[in-house]
């Protein structure tokens, strides 16, 4: 039983936390929205289609919510304590923080802290937020301050870390709203199982990301990066000037802009390559089935795959390691968080496509790579054929959404199927649909039986396969070097393994990635390959306007 004076603890550490409101923290500006019609007005002619954008903030969310959860948060933190920390964590590595806590230079509970502050510090600068971040965890800092006082035996570096997560993970304690104004009050009972095995090794929920709504698999040709929940995810490399690639936008822009240690995306095709290359981040889509599904909202289960976006490849498996299960020992033992080490790459032959040697970022990166040892030989493979892949994203959506709101989704969510978000969606489309929602009229309007479902399914999967294999198998490679998320669909009708690493910036500063492509379930060959190039190359800086 707690003694009186242990009582009086506890309640002056709880009215200490509540009295910390957003008007103690005046460099936090109280978010009133603002006329973005000359913003938009000035990119309505963008020769990209993705850049074209209707609106950018949300009119949905309280911008305001979001920083007071933060502010509530920040007992005995402040604007110095910000400044004196920067130098220990802004774009520092997993490992060096748990170096630096370990030495008593800071706590678990000040890291989660200087994030916090720092989503705060930016995403309420009308000049400079972006729109990366829906929710917050409301208890992060306390479950900090736990971990401090903590002795686990837990040797795993996930512990402590602050992880932000893909707002279609489901977490116990945020909504999980897929950015969608249907799913807006979602409050699942559980953790999804990635997110309740990062937990099992004392890895932290910092909060959810703003990502391209549905995982962009609701409107067609619209913006990367926007949901109506939270507004249009922005580039930091370039502010509505550079697309952000999705469907995980905000994960990879908040690990741009130093928002958490390290965070988690969902791809189905190309949505963790595509938006970390654009953030100059390090991006794994793993074998499809290595990483479990469960708990997070769908398009297709036949290829969707969770997956981890970071600033170092480090970082990558160390993530990656957390979010697989500890007690798969199948899975698991191919999950290592550490990766191979190698002196060179003697002996390793990677595939180059021949249509991509006049880029001069890619050209470079082969240099690099040859520079190690490794052989790297031209191909030009076959094209493939993509006939019945958006039927296949369409038919798994309308059963696999269909499973989610039956199991996951809490009692107050309504719809529950993808004709019940549609009408939902129409009944006040400006708002909640303001680019329409063409992909969800296309999953109506199939007409596919389960029997020519399962056709496609097994059609792409070998149309995928014998893609990389013919090249593959005809030149001995171990993998494939591809740009960005330019072999994405192909990785994905196969289910193969593909991580992006940062390649450098063109000539108008943007991001791009060299991406390694291989055989299911060697994500440690292609970590090691990409570890000794990320050292020779070291490309990535963070975006200049958030260096402070």
């Amino acid at each position: 039983m707690l003694k009186n004076s242990s009582i009086l603890l506890i309640l002056l550490s709880f009215f200490s936390l509540i009295s910390c409101k957003k008007e103690d923290f005046p460099e936090f500006q109280t978010w009133v929205p603002y006329d973005e019609t000359g913003l938009i007005k000035s990119n309505e002619n963008n020769e990209s289609e993705r850049l074209r954008y209707k609106l950018i903030q949300s009119k949905v969310s309280d911008r305001n919510e979001l920083i007071t959860n933060i502010t509530s948060q920040l007992s005995g933190f402040s604007e110095e304590k910000y400044m004196e920390l920067s130098p220990l964590i802004l774009d520092q590595g997993i490992q060096t923080l748990q170096d630096h806590i370990s030495d008593g230079k800071i706590s678990y509970k000040e890291l989660t802290q200087w994030y916090l502050y720092r989503i705060a510090k930016f995403e309420s600068d009308k000049a400079l937020s972006l729109n990366a971040m829906i929710s917050i965890n409301p208890e992060v800092v306390m479950q900090a301050e736990k971990l401090d006082n903590s002795k686990s035996s837990i040797k795993h570096p996930i512990y402590g870390m602050p992880i932000i997560l893909k707002d279609n993970i489901n977490t116990k304690n945020m909504p999980t709203t897929a950015g969608a104004v249907a799913l807006k009050n979602n409050q699942p009972e559980n953790d999804a199982e990635i997110v309740a095995n990062i937990k099992s090794y004392g890895g932290l929920i910092l909060g959810k990301a703003n990502l391209s709504e549905w995982a962009n698999f609701l409107c067609d040709g619209c913006p990367n990066g926007y949901s109506a929940i939270g507004g249009q995810t922005l580039n930091p490399y370039g502010i509505r000037e550079f697309d952000t690639g999705g469907s995980s936008s905000g994960s990879a822009v908040a690990i741009a802009a130093n928002y958490a240690a390290a965070a988690v995306g969902s791809e189905t095709s190309g949505s963790i390559l595509s938006p970390s290359s654009q953030q100059s981040a390090v991006g794994l889509k793993p074998t499809v089935g290595i990483l479990s599904q469960d708990g997070i909202v769908p398009i297709s289960s036949t290829l969707d795959t969770p997956g981890p976006i970071t600033r170092n490849l480090k970082d990558n498996s160390i993530l990656f390691s957390a979010m697989a299960s500890a007690s798969d020992e199948d899975f698991g033992s191919k999950v290592p968080w550490e990766i191979q080490s190698r002196k060179d790459l003697k002996g390793v032959r990677f595939g180059a496509y021949e249509s991509y040697s006049e880029n001069p970022l890619y050209k470079k990166a082969l240099e690099e790579l040859r520079s190690l040892g490794a052989e790297v030989i031209e191909i030009d493979p076959e094209a493939m054929s993509f006939e019945g892949f958006l039927e296949l994203l369409s038919g798994d959506m309308k059963i696999d959404l269909e499973n989610y709101l039956s199991i996951y989704s809490s009692d107050n969510i309504k719809i529950k199927t993808t004709s019940d978000v549609m009408k939902f969606n129409l009944e006040d489309s400006t708002l909640r649909i303001p680019y329409g929602q063409a992909r969800f009229e296309g999953i109506e309007e199939l007409d596919l039986s389960e029997t020519e479902l399962i056709e496609i399914r097994q059609k792409l999967l070998l149309a995928g396969i014998d893609y990389f294999e013919k090249p593959m198998q005809k030149n001995n490679l171990n993998a494939i070097l591809s740009i960005n998320n330019y072999n994405a669909g192909q990785a994905a009708a196969a289910k193969y393994p593909a991580l992006t690493v940062p390649m450098g910036y063109n000539e108008d500063g943007e991001p791009e990635g060299l991406t390694f492509i291989t055989k299911p379930y060697l994500e440690s060959d292609i970590y090691s390959f990409a570890k000794l190039y990320e050292k020779v190359s070291n490309q990535r800086k963070s975006p200049e306007k958030y260096l402070k």
